[in-house]
Parts: structure tokens; sequence; C-alpha cells
């Protein structure tokens, strides 16, 4: 990241899995627990940690098993488990109560397992930009085979580890253009940093990984929703103007959750936190601060 001292960097061993990641703001502020997605690295966020830190939190953001500085085992990437690594980590750094969980994209659907996991242990949930496994919605996009098609060819065994060996950069860059509204918002530096990271040993394989634990994340977030009923915390469903979700995420999120506030970020694609960083703090911080009405 590009804030200085103001981000320090650590990592926890869970279950004996090295889990990456970096803070930055106060002891004792409030505390945000940010998830990114694929493929994507704890410097997602880079471009709204001054927001969120101007306006009194603290930051976690992990590199989730298999990305980053984060660990590449052969297996636990079903969202439960990946969930089950953040709480671990969480515990490591003295973070016991509850937190505001956001998560972007699959580290969305990471937050959404924590929080049917660990209820106790969230405040708030704040989905961006993504489909929830087990949901209406989630069936139906993963029948566009021309939208989603990443959704199949990353779960076919082992072909996509080929295919992709060596055009890792082309391989990603299509991703971030693509799905952008603005592709120049992810800067060659970010860039580089996530190609470094996906073209090491075992980086597109995990990265494969979130894709092939689908059909169990469907199954466990049928059951735990069949367990609990709907979710009770507070939930804010935000998307991109420039997405595929603007009009969707609302209804998907109400199908899990009895408390549901919408925003839509304008001057963004997918990457909300990359291409509009402000629109999204601003949008966080009066959820976390239980100001959803201020929210557009």
């Amino acid at each position: 990241m590009n804030q200085g001292s103001k981000v320090r960097t650590s990592a926890a061993y869970v279950d004996g899995v090295r889990i990456h990641f970096s803070t930055a703001g106060e002891q004792g502020s409030p505390v945000l627990l940010l998830i990114h997605g694929y493929p994507e690295m704890g410097i997602a966020w880079r471009k709204t940690v001054e927001p969120l830190l101007a306006a009194g939190f603290r930051l976690v953001m992990p590199d989730l098993r298999g990305a980053g500085g984060s660990a590449r085992p052969p297996a636990g990437y079903d969202k439960l488990t990946l969930a089950g690594d953040l709480a671990g980590m969480l515990d490591q750094l003295g973070v016991t109560g509850p937190v505001t969980v956001v998560g972007h994209d699959i580290g969305a659907m990471v937050a959404y397992a924590f929080a049917r996991r660990f209820p106790e242990r969230t405040s708030r949930l704040a989905i961006l930009d993504s489909v929830i496994p087990g949901t209406r919605m989630f069936d139906e996009v993963s029948r566009d085979g021309t939208k989603v098609w990443h959704f199949h060819f990353h779960q076919a065994p082992d072909l996509p580890e080929a295919l992709t060996q060596g055009r890792e950069a082309l391989y990603l860059e299509r991703y971030y253009h693509d799905m952008a509204f603005d592709a120049s918002a992810i800067d060659y530096e970010a860039f580089q940093s996530y190609v470094r990271n996906f073209s090491q040993p075992g980086g597109m394989r995990a990265g494969f990984e979130l894709y092939r634990s689908f059909a169990k994340d469907v199954s466990d977030n049928r059951r735990l929703q069949a367990e609990q009923g709907a979710l009770r915390m507070p939930v804010l469903a935000l998307a991109g103007a420039g997405g595929r979700y603007a009009d969707r995420i609302g209804p998907m999120m109400e199908e899990v959750a009895a408390d549901v506030s919408v925003g839509v970020i304008p001057g963004a694609g997918h990457w909300l936190a990359e291409e509009n960083p402000q629109a999204v703090a601003d949008a966080l911080t009066a959820f976390a601060n239980g100001r959803s009405g201020e929210i557009k």
C-alpha cells in the first residue's frame, strides 16, 4: 500500500495457515474488516484508507488464503473456512468484539459466510457488487454463460491453470478492463502487484479454487439460512452504477437479510473501491455510523 507508516503489515497463523494482513488506525476505534475479491489482494482498499481513517475507523485488510502474502494451501477455499481464517486473525489481533464486515466480489461471499458463522462478531455487513451463493440471483447469474463465463472456466479441473500459465498478465488485464467503468482506476503499480502475486507458484490455482468451492458454498448457505433464518444485523448492498448488479443486489440481499439498505456508486463498474473510493468510503462511513439514510 502507498499510505506509508499509517499502514502496518503482519501475519497470523490460523490452524497452521499463514494469513497476511494490513492494519491502519488507532486501537479502540470502531473496526472495519475489509475483504478483497478476485483477482485482487488487500491492497484493493488502498484508496479508501485515508478517508476511512479520517472518519475515525480502525481498518483490518487481510489477504485471503491463497492471495498476496498469505499461504496457498491445496484446500480450504470454501467461504466458511475462509471466514474462519479471518476470525482467527482477528483473535490474534485482540479484536474479539463485533466489527463491521465489508466484502467485495468473492470477498463479499466470505463476508456473508462470516456473518452466518459468527453473527455475534458481526455488528454490520456490507456486500459490494457480488452475488451470494445460495440465492436466486446466484442461480440466475450462474446460468448466464456469457457474462459469467469465468465461473464455469475456473471450476474445470486443471485446464485453467494450464491455459493461463505464462499468460497471467493478459488474463488478469482482461478481467480488470472488461468489468470496469474506468479501467485506468487500477493503476500500473497495483496491476503489477496483482500480476506478480498470481504468477507465483500456486497463485492461479488458489484463485480458481475459490470458484471450485461454489457448490459447497451454495449448500452451506442454504443450510445456514434454513437453520438461522434471515440475518438480523443491518446489511448494506452496494453496486456500481456502471456494473451489472445495481438494480438486483438489493432484492438479492432481501432474500437472506431482514434489514437491508441499498446504495449505487456513481462512476464505477465492478471495482468500486478502486474506481470511486471516496464514494465507497462515504457510504461505508454512513452505514457503520448508523446513518444509512445518507447512502445514495
